[in-house]
C-alpha cells in the first residue's frame, strides 16, 4: 500500500499568521502559496493528480491560538479503480479560525473511496468546513458509477461533540442514478464559531427547497450551521458554493474558490498533474 502523510502547522507570528510546520510524503503533496489575506493557505494535491488502488492518505493540521488558516486543493479529487482513502485531523486553538475549502471528490467507475475527518475546535475556535461529491466522468457513461464512496466527519468544541455527520453512496443499497434522480453533485457546508456569524446568517438566508439548486440549511447549538447541498451538475455546484461563501472571502481577505493556486512564496512554479485524468499514476 501508497501511505502519503502530511503535517501542516500555522501559527500566529508577529502579528500575522504563518505556515511555521510543512511536511509531506509521497503521493501526497502540500503548496504554501501566497494569497492577498490575512490567513495563511495550504493547497493540497496529490502526484499523479489523483488516487489509485491502494492510496492512503492521512493529514494532520493545527491551527494555533488566534491564528487563521484556509486548506484547498490544487483540483479535484479523482478516484480511480481500485480501493482508496483519505483521513484528517485537525486541531484549531482558541479564536483561531480554519477554512477547509476543497474541491469535489470524483469518484471514477469502480472506485470505492472512503473519508474520514475530526476536527477539534477550542473554546472561541471557528470554523468553515466543506466537501462536495460529483456523479464522475458522466459524459463517459460513468454517471455515479462508483463502486462506493463513504464520509464521515466529526466536529468537537472543548471536548464535546458539536456536529457528526456522514454520508455513504453504494449501489448495493440501490441503483444510485435513480435515487440521485436529476443531481450530479452533493456538498455538505458546516460553519460555526463567534468569527463565522455573518457566513452563518448568509447560509442561513440562502435555503433553497426546490428546483435546480437545493440548499438546506440547519442551525445547530446557537453558533453552528450544516447545510446540504444538491445541484444538477458541477458547474451549478461552483456558482452555488462561491455564493453560499461569500462572506468566507471577507474573512480571508482573498478568494480560495477564485483560483486554481496563487504563486507559491517560494517564487517556483508548482508541479502540474503529472499525468492526464484517464491515465493514473502506476
Amino acid at each position: 500500500m501508497t501511505a502519503g502523510r502530511g503535517r501542516i502547522e500555522v501559527a500566529r507570528v508577529a502579528g500575522r499568521s504563518a505556515v511555521v510546520g510543512l511536511a509531506a510524503r509521497s503521493p501526497l503533496k502540500l503548496l504554501n502559496p501566497r494569497n492577498h489575506g490575512s490567513a495563511a493557505w495550504a493547497v493540497a494535491t496529490s502526484f499523479g493528480g489523483g488516487l489509485v488502488d491502494g492510496d492512503e492518505l492521512a493529514l494532520e493540521v493545527t491551527v494555533g491560538p488566534g491564528a487563521a488558516a484556509c486548506l484547498a486543493t490544487q483540483a479535484s479529487t479523482k478516484i480511480y479503480p481500485g480501493s482508496s482513502a483519505q483521513s484528517l485531523a485537525a486541531d484549531v486553538g482558541e479564536g483561531a479560525l480554519f477554512v477547509a475549502v476543497p474541491d469535489p471528490v470524483v469518484p471514477f467507475a469502480g472506485g470505492r473511496y472512503r473519508q474520514r475527518s475530526t476536527v477539534r475546535l477550542a473554546e472561541g475556535a471557528s470554523l468553515v468546513w466543506l466537501e462536495s461529491v460529483t456523479a464522475g466522468r458522466a459524459p463517459r457513461g460513468e454517471r455515479w458509477a462508483a463502486a462506493r464512496y463513504e464520509s464521515h466527519t466529526r466536529v468537537e468544541r472543548g471536548g464535546a461533540l458539536l456536529v457528526a455527520d456522514g454520508l455513504v453512496l453504494d449501489p448495493a443499497h440501490g441503483p444510485l442514478g435513480a435515487r440521485m434522480g436529476r443531481f450530479d453533485a452533493l456538498a455538505t457546508l458546516i460553519v460555526a464559531g463567534g468569527a463565522t456569524a455573518e457566513a452563518r446568517a448568509h447560509v442561513l438566508s440562502a435555503a433553497a427547497p426546490r428546483g435546480a439548486v437545493l440548499v438546506a440549511p440547519s442551525p445547530i447549538s446557537g453558533d453552528a450551521v450544516v447545510a446540504r447541498i444538491a445541484v444538477e451538475n458541477a458547474e451549478a455546484l461552483a456558482r452555488t458554493l462561491r455564493s453560499l461563501l461569500a462572506p468566507v472571502v471577507a474573512l480571508l481577505g482573498d478568494d480560495p474558490l477564485g483560483r486554481r493556486l496563487p504563486t507559491p512564496t517560494s517564487g517556483a512554479t508548482p508541479a502540474r498533474e503529472a499525468l492526464s485524468p484517464a491515465s493514473p499514476r502506476r
